[in-house]
């Protein structure tokens, strides 16, 4: 006679589960846009009912906003990493422009659109963009620092050229939803060309392909 146990359900913790909740929807922030992240919709992504998400999310304009927060933070450390690796500044500038460019960059650029028009009407969001903004500038602008302490980098505002980079990028994000196939090959260099023009390096030294 053979026995056997029964299969029990391994219950997570709430912290487990709350940061479940929040990477499913900023999957869905990300690659669908942040008026698709409901209860719903979160709670068919992980195959329970509307009622456990919303135990830890009672208002869903909480959700978006962890969801839009989780997902920009972590475009930023991976287009950015806090850990230069060893690199030297110019070098991790050059690669995080270079990864700016294209593609890749796309999917954040919308995800930045969409919360920034949102957040006109949603206050929650409203404060987790500006959080999200300042964690950029203050990461560029730490990254800038280091580079004129190394002597890499010549500028007397370091805070002040970041945000002039930054909006160059946002000014080219903003077409992100559009066809740019008619748009020059050279406009996706304005970032790079801003930085040296802010940081006092020769043209060209932020897009040397061996940078990237």
């Amino acid at each position: 006679m053979s026995s056997s146990t029964p299969n029990k359900r391994i219950r997570k913790s709430p912290a487990v589960r709350r940061a479940e909740i929040v990477a499913v929807a900023a999957e869905v922030a990300l690659t669908e846009g942040l008026e698709c992240v409901t209860l719903r919709r979160i709670a068919e992504e992980l195959a329970v009912r509307p009622g456990l998400i919303s135990h830890y999310f009672p208002a869903v304009e909480e959700l978006v906003a962890e969801a839009y927060g989780d997902a920009a933070g972590g475009e930023l450390d991976d287009l950015l990493p806090a850990d230069r690796g060893g690199a030297s500044a110019s070098r991790h500038l050059a690669r995080f422009l270079a990864r700016t460019r294209g593609e890749r960059f796309d999917g954040i650029s919308r995800l930045w659109l969409n919360a920034r028009h949102l957040s006109r009407y949603r206050p929650a969001l409203r404060d987790r963009v500006a959080v999200q903004e300042a964690a950029w500038r203050d990461r560029l602008g730490g990254l800038i620092r280091d580079g004129v302490t190394a002597g890499e980098f010549r500028t007397a505002d370091p805070d002040a050229a970041a945000v002039r980079i930054l909006v160059v990028l946002d000014g080219l994000g903003a077409h992100a939803n559009s066809d740019t196939s008619a748009h020059p090959p050279e406009l996706l260099l304005l970032p790079a060309i801003t930085a040296e023009r802010e940081l006092g390096l020769a043209p060209g030294a932020l897009t040397d392909p061996a940078a990237n």
